[in-house]
């Protein structure tokens, strides 16, 4: 069964997808984010999709849904390097994405989880 690696950064877990997003990938990656955040209490979750050239409204509700499950588990998430056409894609399809902040790269999206758990 493929899977997404997931990798422990200190507090926060990192997130980068390497592969075009199918659906049952995308309910693995959920699945597997839930119980690393879980396992141990990860206060952020840093999710790199630079390397996706597409994102479809599944897709999309996948990672709203993460940043939900994410936030009731007591950790936020920063979604980083999106392309502009998936920023498009996204819009044209009437995607927002509540909760789910955002960063242009990976450096940025940690400053901003750094400076979210330490308001908290």
């Amino acid at each position: 069964m493929e899977r997404i690696p997931i990798l422990r950064m200190g507090d926060f877990l990192l997130v980068t997808v390497q592969v075009e997003m199918h659906d049952q990938l995308a309910l693995n990656l959920q699945e597997d984010l839930a119980d690393r955040i879980s396992a141990t209490a990860a206060r952020g979750v840093l999710i790199d999709i630079s390397a996706l050239e597409i994102v479809d409204s599944f897709i999309g509700r996948m990672i709203a849904n993460i940043s939900g499950l994410s936030k009731i588990m007591d950790a936020q998430t920063v979604l980083v390097g999106m392309q502009p056409a998936v920023a498009i894609t996204l819009v044209e399809l009437g995607l927002n994405l509540p909760g789910v902040a955002t960063a242009l790269n990976v450096d940025r999206g940690m400053q901003l989880l750094r400076h979210s758990v330490q308001q908290q």
